[in-house]
């Protein structure tokens, strides 16, 4: 049985841990908020540049380019894995990686030959052990306050040369999609090439100046940009919204974990005053 000295001790660390897990998740709350905002912002930009690309592709007249349609070959994948540099989120970083592991071990399955670029080092940490050969680059995200859309543009610039140099036939980017601080989803989006929505605008009839050709090499970069971007803000708020919720589970078993170590030390003291009193009842006794 423990002595007292070291549930006391024991009950004091608890008790720092508790006040720890509940300023991270008081932090956490206070950068989901500004999260979920530039997540949701980005959502209408993101997809109706999608849109749009669709729109203008459908009219291109003649080879499209091949951001848009590909390369003619899909033997070679790119799998953009993005997670978080820190952990304490519960099963933020090892959702996205285990989906990530199910799409690489399936390609490899099919004969494709897979490349793997890790934004955030979680990722990197997660896969290593089985796919470390198959990593290119990691490419960590700092301790910037926010995602910038110049940390996006980043990493597109990297699959864009990758693809350009014909390194890469297929690009697609596995994320958590954010929909409560309780609730992410895991998604896989492929950026290249672009999977279109349909256009579902009947009867509206644009012109565009300069010609569809000429847009759509300026439009394809930048969106191969923007969806990473949206990708990139969507982990932030869902690793907000995780840390949050994990930091309060951690914060109520500390909470619980320290009742039930005051209720043993409590026993225990009493215990030992027992015993003392016996101690001093039967030395008078002998007396």
């Amino acid at each position: 049985m423990a002595s007292l000295k070291d549930l006391r001790l024991r009950i004091r660390s608890v008790k720092s841990t508790q006040k720890i897990t509940s300023a991270m998740k008081m932090e956490a709350a206070a950068k989901l908020r500004r999260a979920q905002d530039q997540a949701e912002q980005a959502r209408p930009y993101a997809e109706r540049m999608d849109k749009l690309v669709a729109a203008i592709g459908s009219r291109v007249v003649g080879q499209a380019p091949a951001l848009l349609a590909g390369n003619g070959k899909s033997q070679t994948y790119l799998v953009v894995v993005a997670t978080s540099d820190r952990g304490l989120c519960g099963a933020f970083n090892s959702s996205i990686a285990r989906d990530a592991r199910a799409l690489i071990k399936g390609l490899l399955a099919d004969g494709k030959t897979v490349k793997i670029l890790c934004v955030g080092r979680r990722g990197r940490d997660n896969l290593r052990r089985d796919f470390a050969s198959h990593i290119v680059e990691t490419i960590e995200l700092g301790n910037a306050k926010r995602v910038e859309f110049a940390l996006a543009n980043t990493v597109a610039t990297k699959v864009r040369t990758l693809f350009e140099a014909g390194e890469i036939d297929v690009a697609t980017v596995v994320y958590s999609r954010f929909r409560s601080a309780i609730s992410q989803i895991v998604t896989r989006q492929q950026l290249i090439p672009v999977a279109l929505p349909e256009v579902t605008e009947q009867g509206l009839v644009y012109e565009y100046e300069p010609e569809e050709d000429q847009i759509l090499g300026a439009l394809l970069p930048r969106n191969l940009s923007v969806q990473i971007f949206r990708a990139l803000l969507e982990n932030n708020a869902s690793e907000q919204g995780a840390r949050m919720t994990a930091m309060d589970n951690a914060t109520r078993n500390a909470g619980d974990m320290i009742k039930r170590l005051t209720l043993i030390y409590n026993r225990t003291r009493q215990a030992v005053i027992t015993k003392e009193l016996i101690e001093i009842i039967s030395g008078a006794e002998a007396v």
